[in-house]
């Protein structure tokens, strides 16, 4: 096991929020959606069995997904206490599976044995907004991967309609813009921590000539994100109509890009 010190504001940020992250949003309505959302779309990308690193892991729910698909994951998390939890969850829930979990953050993948080679990378629900610079993750998973490899990143959009919908009826302009500009101080827990929304054109940019984009899917483009969890519950009918019209719309060009996440594929060229 590799265990390697993360001081961030962000690692000790989930650290503080471990214990409940997968009540509040792992468990929930909302989470549950959008996370089966891109669980439909990673098996039509990871098919055959596959070395796949996992960035920004959290508690393991989508290693323990992974590993039950039968690949094989390295999967690797800023938070120490996240990581805990998710070997918990390994020798609870699946003892066997093909999981290694390490406290790393995805700027230090050359923290790696250099002898770890992989044919796919996974990143679920922000973990990359917390990268000042992408182009350094491209770079050092350029060095682990082979050609053709698949990459299944899923984003905070920058603009979120129902994010800036949902505070422009409460009178919150500050709020409903706030991820606008590319960059933002969220809070998680008790504490903020700096978070970036980076556009499509971005994305292409930092990850070079070396990945090609393949698509483009929005993960929450009508589901709304997970602060509306209680008006979800409220709801469960509308509730199901948003998440039809999720899978209706998903690949929508404009639409896409406008959800509270959108979940990219790329390849390794």
């Amino acid at each position: 096991m590799i265990a390697l010190t993360d001081t961030s504001a962000a690692a000790s940020a989930f650290d503080r929020i471990a214990e409940t992250y997968d009540s509040e949003f792992t468990t929930s309505m909302i989470g549950r959606s959008q996370r089966e959302a891109v669980w439909r779309k990673a098996t039509t990308v990871f098919r055959s069995a596959s070395r796949i690193l996992e960035l920004n892991c959290g508690t393991g729910e989508d290693a323990l997904f992974l590993a039950r698909q039968g690949h094989v994951v390295t999967a690797c998390d800023a938070s120490w206490r996240m990581i805990e939890l998710a070997r918990e969850r390994k020798s609870n829930e699946a003892p066997r599976a093909a999981i290694n979990f390490v406290v790393l953050r995805s700027e230090h993948l050359h923290q790696l044995p250099q002898t770890e080679q992989f044919n796919a990378v996974f990143s679920n629900f922000s973990g990359l907004n917390c990268v000042a610079d992408l182009s350094a993750v491209s770079r050092q998973l350029l060095e682990r991967l082979d050609s053709g490899a698949p990459l299944l990143l899923c984003l905070s959009t920058r603009f979120c309609a129902w994010e800036m919908l949902h505070y422009l009826f409460r009178g919150n302009l500050r709020k409903a813009f706030r991820r606008c500009g590319g960059f933002a101080n969220a809070r998680v827990g008790d504490q903020r921590i700096p978070v970036f929304y980076p556009t499509l054109h971005s994305i292409r940019r930092s990850f070079g000539r070396s990945f090609r984009l393949r698509s483009v899917t929005g993960i929450g483009i009508f589901v709304p994100p997970s602060y509306m969890e209680q008006w979800a519950r409220r709801h469960p009918s509308l509730f199901r109509f948003l998440e039809w019209l999720d899978s209706v719309l998903a690949y929508c060009p404009g639409l896409r890009v406008l959800g509270d996440h959108m979940l990219l594929q790329l390849e390794r060229v």
